[in-house]
């Protein structure tokens, strides 16, 4: 499982929007262990994260990566960054899985994933 989230492969994000229908949206994405977290870089301002700056219920977020056969859901509750630290973290980690920086618009932020469930097959 971990060599596969390692990948560089693209994956989705589904957030909720405001009226509680899903928002799917291709993504590149960062898979910390240790941590137990996904980082997603974007923009403040994007609809991936307004959707996550709602009310609780709309706070969780999954992201689904899929290669032939195999694929992966991690899902749990959702935060938005706007931290120097936790952009630089995962603008690195994001750098390390596909081997060129992440792009640096302004308004950056992290969407951090504390995955609370993982969802598989053929891994």
């Amino acid at each position: 499982m971990e060599g596969f989230l390692t990948e560089p492969t693209v994956a989705t994000l589904t957030t909720l929007r405001p009226d509680g229908s899903p928002h799917v949206a291709p993504v590149r994405f960062t898979w910390d262990p240790e941590a137990g977290l996904a980082r997603v870089l974007t923009v403040a301002t994007a609809r991936k994260a307004r959707n996550l700056t709602g009310t609780p219920t709309t706070g969780r977020a999954a992201l689904c990566q899929v290669a032939g056969f195999r694929w992966i859901t991690l899902e749990g509750p959702a935060t938005i960054s706007n931290d120097p630290g936790r952009i630089a973290e995962a603008a690195r980690r994001y750098t390390d899985r596909y081997l060129s920086p992440p792009p640096a618009p302004p308004g950056r932020v992290v969407i951090e994933i504390a995955v609370d469930r993982f969802l598989h097959l053929n891994l």
